[in-house]
């Protein structure tokens, strides 16, 4: 999925690094909590709480925090937080979804219809997009793990669906249901993931050109920057040569 990793790229790229760390520490917090009150607060006994645990370590989160997360949903503690999607068009009518845990869904569907309107875009009805991706599993491994060849082996071998590799690492998609298990086949070969969760996939991408690439980014940054949003998905292809004019 051309354009979740070439966004990946940019987030790496810039700056702030602090400020991203401690909202990321809180998105991962609040998956966390929300997968811990879902089911077991045990995670191998919650398949959605492990992935999001080993997403929070993959991104070298703190045991206490991960504890603290996980014992908040246990004792009660905290909001109650709901999961609410949100399907638009973004400049050039790139279609983009994004996914929220939210405890005040008012709030989130300003700043999201906000974010949008601002950036050349505008929000969808529910379905007004999601029918042009595929619901599967995403795993991210770094390009550390090993090379193409290595990493296509162990997907095939745990019962992966397909697998796309760059210098920048390994994505590896799997069926909705065969995440858990994949997961933990992969962790077996490859070691621990950088992130395991459910992704939507595009069934077709649309080349951005630098001008629609530069307001376009801009949307996914308004959109990434809020508390409420989890992930954001967009069916983009952005070639390297435009990602280098963006910086």
């Amino acid at each position: 999925m051309a354009g979740h990793s070439k966004f990946k790229n940019i987030m790496h790229r810039k700056g702030a690094q602090d400020k991203k760390r401690s909202a990321m520490f809180s998105k991962l917090s609040r998956e966390i909590t929300v997968a811990a009150k879902m089911g077991m607060p045990d995670p191998d006994m919650n398949p959605r709480l492990r992935l999001a645990v080993n997403a929070a370590k993959a991104q070298s989160m703190p045991k206490d925090n991960i504890q603290r997360a996980i014992d908040k949903a246990s004792k009660g503690d905290g909001e109650n937080y709901e999961e609410v999607r949100y399907e638009g068009y973004g400049p050039g009518g790139i279609a983009i979804i994004v996914e929220a845990l939210t405890d005040n869904r008012n709030r989130t569907a300003t700043n999201v219809r906000t974010a949008f309107s601002k950036n050349g875009g505008n929000l969808g009805a529910s379905g007004a997009v999601s029918h042009g991706f595929d619901r599967m599993g995403l795993i991210e491994y770094p390009a550390s793990v090993g090379d193409e060849e290595k990493v296509l082996e162990a997907a095939i071998e745990a019962g992966a669906e397909d697998v796309e590799s760059s210098e920048d690492g390994h994505s590896i998609w799997t069926a909705m249901d065969a995440l858990h298990e994949v997961a933990k086949a992969l962790e077996a070969s490859l070691g621990p993931a950088e992130g395991a969760k459910l992704a939507w996939k595009p069934q077709t991408s649309v080349e951005v050109d630098e001008g629609t690439a530069g307001t376009l980014m801009k949307l996914i940054d308004t959109l990434e920057d809020d508390d409420d949003v989890q992930t954001v998905w967009g069916n983009y292809d952005i070639s390297d040569d435009v990602m280098e004019k963006l910086g």
